[in-house]
């Protein structure tokens, strides 16, 4: 994940959060998220210093760790790139070669479904049960536990349809609320720890791009100074830059970098708070939307008003604009080589692209469904340098240094 887009163009002179950045710090959020909770839940009833109750927090950094490791090379634009490659370019013609299920999953790729297939599943030389984690901390990266024939228009689903049984397997012995009748399509209420995961992930992604934007100069100072500050109310307000005056923090980065530390502290106390006030909704199943959507007004306008501006100034900046750009002509390049690959394993070219391929993906496996669903965990599982490396390759326009 070192090498993967969060949101921004990987750095050159100016650091900014990559997958790994962005995975660790939401993990240390998510950690005192749990451990919060925790000990809310044992002050409320301290019997349940027996149960798993105690190690809630590293569950959760657990899962925080692993939430992006199935997000494609540069970012939410190699999802789409993937999606539409089966949906609506060259991979069209390969639906009547898989079963409907697979086609539902390819034309939905999604990287959390794609995350709990890199845990669980066997691939090729690897043990059974893939990472060998435990079934609280699988259930808890699962934020949509359902098929992907339910993704609806948002494009959501939680596992694929060959890692469904493992899924259906870990939300029985956890004891998640089924929601779907049988002969529907499998659809859970949610791992209670989904929310706290969850919550780590909006807290993080919002703050830190707003701290990146800043320092790419997209967003000026006195604009991330006022949409960090407008999550305090004004005693909140007065002592934090009391202490920024007391600490003589200058520097507007600085300055920036300890607004975001007093911010994250303030969403994590509201999100755990939040998540102790719905506890029976969550734990029947009921609670509807994320913690981040029921925190108290002046932090939910705040983080409203946040993702307004990053949707208008940030996602749709031209750096990110071209990094999407790019990745999704990559991505549907080395797609439609490798796919007409399987397709004709048996040519010469096919040979040499196919040998470029792990071992550990069953790019030769006698079902074609087989052979295209390793395509897309081999280009999935590339960082951005490495996709763009072997598509320089095998376009013609680099040569391996010798």
């Amino acid at each position: 994940m070192q090498n993967k887009t969060q949101v921004f163009p990987l750095p050159g002179s100016i650091f900014v959060h990559n997958r790994l950045t962005h995975s660790i710090e939401v993990a240390s959020v998510g950690m005192s998220l749990g451990d919060d909770v925790a000990r809310q839940l044992l002050a409320q009833d301290p019997r349940l210093a027996d149960t798993m109750v105690p190690g809630i927090g590293q569950v959760v950094a657990s899962a925080c760790l692993a939430h992006d490791m199935g997000n494609p090379p540069f970012g939410h634009s190699g999802e789409k790139a993937i999606q539409a490659f089966f949906a609506e370019g060259e991979g069209q013609a390969l639906q009547k070669r898989v079963t409907p299920e697979l086609w539902q999953d390819l034309t939905h790729f999604e990287g959390n479904a794609n995350a709990f297939r890199l845990l669980t599943h066997r691939f090729q030389g690897r043990r059974e049960g893939g990472y060998a984690m435990t079934y609280a901390m699988l259930a808890s990266i699962v934020k949509y536990p359902f098929a992907s024939s339910l993704a609806g228009s948002h494009g959501k689903f939680g596992f694929f349809h060959s890692e469904q049984h493992y899924f259906e397997r870990i939300a029985e012995a956890m004891g998640m609320k089924r929601l779907s009748r049988d002969g529907e399509p499998l659809r859970y209420a949610r791992h209670p720890l989904v929310y706290l995961v969850e919550a780590a992930d909006d807290i993080c992604y919002e703050v830190m791009d707003l701290e990146d934007a800043h320092k790419l100069q997209l967003l000026s100072y006195e604009e991330a100074r006022r949409l960090m500050l407008d999550f305090f109310d004004d005693e909140q307000r007065q002592h934090i830059e009391q202490r920024i005056r007391e600490e003589q923090l200058e520097d507007e980065n600085e300055v920036v970098v300890y607004l975001r530390s007093n911010l994250i502290g303030l969403l994590e106390r509201e999100c755990a708070n939040t998540f102790m006030a719905h506890q029976e909704e969550i734990l029947g199943g009921t609670f509807q939307g994320s913690l981040i959507d029921h925190v108290s007004e002046r932090p939910a306008k705040a983080y409203r008003a946040c993702a307004d501006f990053s949707k208008r100034h940030i996602y749709n900046s031209k750096p990110v604009l071209d990094v999407e750009l790019s990745g999704y002509r990559i991505i549907h390049t080395l797609l439609s080589l490798y796919t007409e690959a399987i397709l004709q394993p048996e040519r010469f070219y096919s040979r040499q692209l196919l040998g470029r391929v792990a071992s550990q993906y069953e790019v030769r496996s006698a079902d074609f469904g087989q052979r295209l669903h390793a395509v897309v965990d081999f280009l999935s599982g590339m960082t951005d340098l490495y996709a763009l490396d072997l598509y320089q390759k095998i376009s013609g326009m680099a040569l391996p240094v010798v």
